[in-house]
């Protein structure tokens, strides 16, 4: 899930269509362990082995050229659409890379647990330590050793909106949950239509955009020591928690006076493709649709401007209270080594630089969490804004919820839960027939 959704963060035409085809640009290096090892022109060759393909790994590879040929170490990368099921078989096999990106904590954990990854330099460790909060720390710690570092990040959450139907009714951006269930209804009866738009379409993953919802709604509704009990199913899908989520996301979803603008009504979610909300959104006949910072490149492709100023701009889920905690949902990859060698343990801590982090940024539709990082070489504004959010001290940050689940759940049954939920399924029964798909003990 994490290939579909958070490789979908590049803006523009162009970069959402790199993004959207997630080919493997090449299936060469990768498979030696060989961080001392000597390349061409006897320089030092560390490997890579990530998920992030085509015109992104291009511009993986020109934000560390100058660093290559000031040090003389010659990174190679491999990005494959297999790595999540090959990344395990090459470490068993003894032939990992040097360095992995991986897109999921959980995969992370697991091979560090394991004993594939190795314990991080002193240099990466402060290099965490001062760049990143504690809450991404989280995901690179086993048995209270540091195994890695963070590398870019992602924020969904972020509800767009028709700035020209904004500015025309004077409506206001809300600041609390029920705020925005007071402008939906306000939107309602100004316009007679119904203000959102939302699709769950995305071919064999369809339903994925419903879990963001409520991913959204219990880390702000319930705080995140629950949302952390819930990803690893200490409360359970069938927790009134939870079910609070269902009923509070249903006030919008479920409700054919609300949705689903310029579609149909309810029972025309599923079959909407997620990115078609654009259009709407940009002619004006959607007002408000929730979605993930990689919108704003199908926003462009439907010849929108993103912009406070322009057609199309978005404001971030808000937290149920009045003066709430700041909380978002994202994603992001996750560095970790198969060796200390000196060459692998340089670019790890190059990478987990605020130099590197600038370097990639500047190039373009890409964020990092890295305080270090300056906002303004973000490429757009929405992204700029997705860096202030991610570097406020204030602002709790956790991991995609159905990332962080087994894939029986996270990509199984909670998809296939959300597509019942909106085709008429009560909500016990959806939450039972989702908690069902826990692998056995876990």
């Amino acid at each position: 899930m994490t290939q579909r959704r958070n490789r979908w963060i590049l803006t523009g035409a162009g970069f959402a269509a790199a993004a959207l085809t997630l080919s493997a640009c090449t299936g060469g290096p990768g498979t030696g362990g060989s961080g001392g090892s000597g390349g061409s022109d006897g320089d030092q060759e560390v490997t890579i082995y990530g998920t992030i393909v085509d015109t992104e790994a291009e511009l993986l590879e020109e934000s560390w050229a100058d660093w290559e040929e000031e040090t003389g170490i010659d990174i190679v990368y491999e990005g494959s659409q297999e790595f999540e099921a090959q990344i395990a078989v090459r470490a068993q096999g003894g032939n990992p890379p040097d360095l992995a990106f991986f897109p999921q904590p959980g995969l992370f954990t697991d091979l560090a647990s394991r004993g594939y990854l190795v314990p991080v330099s002193d240099g990466v460790a402060s290099n965490v330590e001062e760049f990143w909060s504690e809450d991404w720390a989280s995901y690179l710690t086993y048995e209270d050793e540091l195994y890695g570092s963070p590398l870019m990040a992602n924020i969904k959450g972020w509800i767009w909106y028709s700035v020209p139907a904004f500015e025309e009714h004077g409506w206001e951006t809300p600041t609390s949950w029920q705020g925005l269930l007071d402008l939906t209804e306000q939107i309602r009866q100004d316009t007679g239509e119904p203000p959102w738009c939302v699709g769950f379409g995305s071919d064999a993953a369809t339903g994925w955009p419903g879990t963001d919802w409520i991913e959204d709604l219990v880390l702000r509704a319930q705080g995140p020591d629950v949302y952390d009990q819930w990803v690893d199913n200490e409360v359970p899908f069938t927790d009134d928690a939870i079910a609070q989520a269902f009923d509070d996301a249903g006030q919008i979803m479920l409700d054919e006076n609300y949705v689903n603008a310029s579609f149909g009504g309810v029972n025309s979610i599923d079959s909407t493709a997620f990115g078609d909300v654009s259009n709407p959104l940009v002619s004006g006949d959607c007002i408000l649709s929730h979605q993930a910072s990689f919108l704003e490149g199908f926003l462009i492709d439907a010849g929108g401007e993103v912009a406070e100023d322009g057609d199309v701009w978005a404001f971030m889920t808000p937290p149920y209270e009045d003066g709430g905690e700041t909380a978002v949902t994202g994603g992001g990859e996750l560095i970790g080594a198969f060796n200390d060698d000196e060459a692998t343990v340089q670019v790890q801590e190059y990478l987990s630089s605020a130099e590197w982090a600038n370097s990639r940024v500047e190039l373009g539709g890409v964020i990092s969490a890295n305080s270090g990082l300056d906002p303004s070489l973000a490429s757009s504004p929405i992204l700029e804004e997705s860096v202030a959010l991610l570097q406020d001290p204030e602002t709790t940050f956790r991991f995609d919820g159905s990332d962080l689940m087994p894939s029986a759940v996270g990509a199984g049954t909670f998809w296939t839960g959300m597509r019942d939920w909106v085709g008429g399924s009560d909500v016990d029964t959806v939450l039972e027939q989702i908690e069902s798909g826990w692998p056995t003990g876990e």
